[in-house]
């Protein structure tokens, strides 16, 4: 295909059931000109049926040689490296795309040509009760510290000192930017995206759309809902995206975005 917008990259791992969900939501997207890369991450090639199953010519799938075990960065950069869009997209295999999503993100960013990374709303979903309302009340949070992250550098401050108003799933970029950067730290065990993300909108900065772009599964199977608060590898994540940060930026700059972080927000 020539002139692609948007290349879609879903890395997978034992998830073809929800895999089709989320394949299907992106093959049905309209007004963009669209290629779908899965990136198997498992051992065996275990999701090459459901992804060819669909028969759409623009889907690609490539199985990796080594399992990244549990470290998706490594799937997602596999799968920019062969991408040919203009905007990448980074989907989790277990969620699903609003309609419209694409054709949206895509226009924020072609009104804004510095900008390198646009993200919308989250809408949760799941069938715990308890941690669905848990979520919306996160994202309805993150949806109002959003509109008021506008100014530049104001979002990668927030993302390296307090918790993430995104997840990878809700988030466009623009390939340049993202080559521009680096592409996602696989040494960072967990919240990798976020880094990602916080990096860009400090090179390009960012649009918000103030609109529902992803649902987002919420409970088994996702890998964060797995991680508690606290947890071993988010401390050591995030330890290892503010030293970057510091070292990117300055001591100064880096103690003055982490006091602005904790005392406005």
């Amino acid at each position: 295909m020539d002139n692609i917008d948007i290349s879609i990259i879903i890395p997978t791992c034992h998830r073809e059931t929800q895999l089709v969900e989320a394949m299907t939501s992106v093959l049905s997207q309209r007004d963009v000109v669209l290629e779908l890369i899965v990136v198997d991450d498992s051992a065996e090639g275990s999701a090459r049926d459901a992804a060819t199953s669909l028969r759409d010519p623009r889907v690609r799938y490539f199985a990796r040689s080594e399992p990244s075990n549990g470290r998706p960065a490594h799937a997602r950069n596999d799968g920019a490296a062969g991408a040919q869009g203009r905007y990448l997209y980074f989907l989790d295999d277990d969620d699903i795309l609003e309609q419209g999503t694409l054709a949206t993100l895509s226009a924020a960013l072609d009104a804004a040509p510095e900008a390198g990374l646009a993200f919308g709303v989250v809408t949760p979903f799941g069938a715990n009760e308890g941690l669905l309302r848990h979520n919306q009340g996160y994202f309805a949070e993150a949806r109002r510290i959003a509109l008021e992250l506008k100014r530049p550098r104001r979002l990668s401050a927030y993302l390296t000192f307090k918790s993430t108003i995104l997840v990878c799933s809700a988030c466009m970029v623009r390939r340049a930017a993202f080559v521009a950067v680096g592409g996602f730290d696989a040494d960072i065990p967990v919240c990798e995206d976020t880094e990602l993300m916080a990096r860009i909108d400090q090179s390009t900065g960012h649009v918000f759309v103030d609109r529902p772009v992803v649902r987002y599964r919420t409970g088994a199977p996702s890998l964060m809902n797995a991680l508690a608060e606290g947890d071993e590898k988010l401390r050591v994540s995030y330890q290892r995206i503010q030293e970057k940060y510091k070292q990117a930026n300055g001591l100064m700059q880096f103690l003055a975005m982490k006091i602005w972080a904790r005392i406005i927000y």
